[in-house]
């Protein structure tokens, strides 16, 4: 992240290193179990995997071909006058090369007081290593007296971790840092008035509360403040979702990161840094997104099982056969129970569906960045919806065009209102332009162009006196219309703009955000799949009430700041409930990062499509009905492989163990090691059938 930005947030170092930090922490961070804190360290990107793992394959080669799979001599091995000291020099290069991830990886779940995947995998190859060192040491000086080493254990296993670990990492996307986009949504310099009138250009790090700023047309505004001179339409939606252009007088505030329409104007600096509207947006996505972070996966849940169980059963073995045979037969039993229990078929159990989950979802218009989303996303209570740019296009376009006088058509009438829109540059502007080229209207010509302060404009266009106005100054001139014809467009939250000529009411323009087609049967389907659909926006609760109830949505909320949104989600996530959270600005990032699962629309702003664990590429609502489906498909074959791979488990520790030698069965290493390889194919074949159902 460059400084200088990060500076002028004015967030000292320390601060935003933890929200690095806790960035980091996201689940977006590929490890077992979205856990990474717990799990890689940091450097440990997809590249080093990928070559970890296509180096100790080749390495583990040699130790394949020479050294026997659990002490038994397989038809195609060989060995030579010194090979044992080839296996012992690749296998501790394999350990301490190929095994290091696994290694730093469990050290921090220990230090976290939560063993999981990684200390499983560590506890494998550690004993499988050090047992095997001690078997070499003994072989040397006993040559007659065999104790069987784990060298073809060890190279195995960790090839086959690293690998799962690769196509984990492969599948999921790196996410980027939200934090850092925030950062960036200020401007590097600004422009301060000084007393005796004159402008100079500073660091935005500079700028102190109570300086007076000139922000032009089409600037951002670099601070949080108050307007002392002009006034302006300002664009909020990246900052609070409110799609509709705000107008701005003396006296009004404004949002630092938003962005200046037409008009200049001066405001004074009522909030830098840390007491700033983007800053406190930071801090609420950096605390949410640490806490988040804690969810612990389906994976690490059974690899911390099976830690425990792997232990106490080693441990007991080891006693009791310490008391009823030797030392020897003891630490054998041991280390059989410890490297038994990290089958391999576990390290590629969840992976495999990972992977495959994640190409079906991107088939399906859905970018998955945190692994763990589908595992949460099984049994969703409730989803919420901004209602900008998610159900809504959330971009201005005219919804209607009514003449109020008999001696005008529809499309004179868009002539006159070009005239006056074509050279504005706020969003309803951009949205009757637009609405003009569509149709191909060529619009007359403005001359004497005036700006009606917080009422409209007036031009001369064809000889005679044009105004565009708001329905207040309609009112205020006394021109009266029929107002039944308002009704339906109120209803649905538009904009009214009134066209006058010659002082008399010549026609209505209405604008609004058009809800999006497949909106209503989107709601209509996740109410049939007993989810219920919340509609949260930073829109006037008059218009939310308007769409809400267009699209058959019983529970909705109206002008909401951010950190509303983020409240009324954490509300729902107190009382115990799955809540998925979807949007597409700045306002929902907070909301998206607190949520069980935050999903972006991909034509959303980037802060947004960073605080999100999926992503929906082409911004359909009904794609979230597919990512649904698929998470329940997801969650299933999770369990079904988990079971496999731990189920080999639930009988090889205890036969490894000696549960049955009383009647004279111990499990033969052989045996465990073939059950090991079927439990692994089974898991990937399963993988492979995961679908969506259509």
């Amino acid at each position: 992240m460059d400084h200088s930005r990060m500076d002028h947030s004015q967030m000292d170092h320390e601060h935003m290193d933890h929200s690095k930090m806790d960035h980091s922490h996201m689940g977006h961070d590929m490890g077992h179990g979205g856990h990474d804190h717990g799990g890689m360290d940091h450097s440990m990107h997809m590249g080093n995997f990928k070559q970890k793992f296509w180096l100790s394959l080749i390495l583990s080669i040699p130790i394949i071909l020479m050294s026997p799979m659990m002490g038994v001599e397989l038809p195609f091995q060989f060995t030579f006058p010194g090979s044992e000291w080839v296996i012992l020099a690749i296998g501790t290069f394999l350990f301490f090369y190929g095994g290091q991830p696994f290694l730093s990886g469990a050290k921090m779940e220990l230090q976290q007081k939560s063993p999981a995947m990684m200390t499983l995998i560590a506890m494998g190859i550690s004993v499988a290593y050090i047992y095997s060192v001690y078997a070499f040491v003994m072989n040397l000086l006993h040559p007659h007296e065999h104790v069987m080493d784990f060298f073809w254990e060890l190279a195995t296993l960790i090839v086959i971790m690293l690998l799962g670990h690769w196509i984990e990492m492969d599948a999921v996307s790196n996410a980027g840092n939200a934090l850092q986009k925030l950062a960036e949504l200020l401007p590097d310099t600004v422009k301060r008035l000084n007393s005796d009138g004159t402008e100079e250009t500073i660091s935005l790090q500079d700028v102190r509360e109570g300086d007076r700023l000139v922000v032009r047309s089409g600037d951002k505004m670099p601070t949080d403040g108050t307007i002392v001179k002009g006034s302006t339409t300002v664009d909020e939606s990246a900052v609070t979702g409110e799609s509709k252009g705000v107008m701005k007088d003396v006296d009004d505030k404004v949002i630092g990161g938003s962005v200046n329409g037409q008009g200049t104007i001066e405001i004074t600096v009522t909030g830098t840094g840390e007491s700033s509207y983007l800053a406190k947006v930071m801090e609420m996505v950096r605390k949410a997104q640490s806490e988040k972070s804690k969810l612990e996966s389906l994976s690490d849940t059974v690899a911390k099982w099976l830690f425990y169980i792997a232990l106490t059963i080693g441990i007991l073995a080891f006693v009791i056969w310490w008391i009823a045979a030797d030392l020897t037969t003891a630490l054998d039993r041991m280390v059989t129970v410890f490297v038994i229990a990290c089958p391999h078929a576990l390290g590629l159990a969840i992976p495999l569906v990972v992977a495959r989950s994640t190409s079906i979802a991107a088939k399906n218009g859905l970018l998955l960045k945190n692994r763990t989303a589908l595992e949460s996303a099984h049994e969703m209570d409730y989803v919420m919806l901004d209602k900008t740019g998610t159900l809504t296009e959330g971009k201005f376009t005219v919804t209607g065009v009514e003449v109020l006088t008999d001696n005008l058509s529809q499309e004179e009438a868009l002539k006159y209102i070009g005239a006056l829109e074509a050279n504005a540059n706020h969003p309803l502007a951009i949205g009757i332009m637009d609405y003009l080229k569509e149709k191909n209207i060529d619009y007359y010509e403005a001359h004497d162009m005036k700006s009606l302060s917080g009422v409209g404009l007036e031009a001369q266009v064809e000889g005679k006196d044009v105004k565009i106005v708001n329905e207040k100054e309609v009112q205020r001139l006394g021109l009266s219309f029929d107002s039944s014809i308002l009704t339906n467009y109120q209803n649905q939250g538009n904009t009214i703009s009134f066209l006058i000529i010659d002082n008399g009411l010549a026609a209505m323009l209405a604008l609004g955000d058009e809800i999006k087609p497949e909106a209503k049967s989107f709601i209509a389907a996740l109410k049939e799949r007993g989810i219920t659909p919340v509609m949260l926006t930073g829109d006037n609760p008059k218009a939310a009430e308007s769409v809400a109830k267009y699209l058959g949505l019983d529970e909705y909320y109206g002008g909401l700041l951010p950190e509303n949104k983020e409240e009324i989600v954490q509300e729902y996530l107190n009382k115990g409930k799955k809540v998925m959270m979807v949007g597409d600005g700045i306002n929902d990032a907070p909301s998206l990062a607190r949520a069980t699962i935050g999903m972006a629309i991909g034509a959303g702003t980037d802060v947004a499509i960073d605080s999100a664990d999926v992503v929906l590429t082409n911004s359909n609502p009904e794609d979230i009905l597919h990512f649904l489906d698929l998470a329940k498909q997801t969650r299933r074959k999770m369990v079904q492989n988990l079971w496999w791979g731990a189920g080999y488990n639930i009988v090889a520790i205890p036969l490894a163990a000696g549960l049955l030698a009383p009647i004279g069965f111990v499990l033969n290493p052989a045996v465990g090691a073939i059950l090991m390889s079927l439990s692994t194919i089974v898991v990937a074949l399963n993988a492979m059938t995961l679908k969506i159902k259509e």
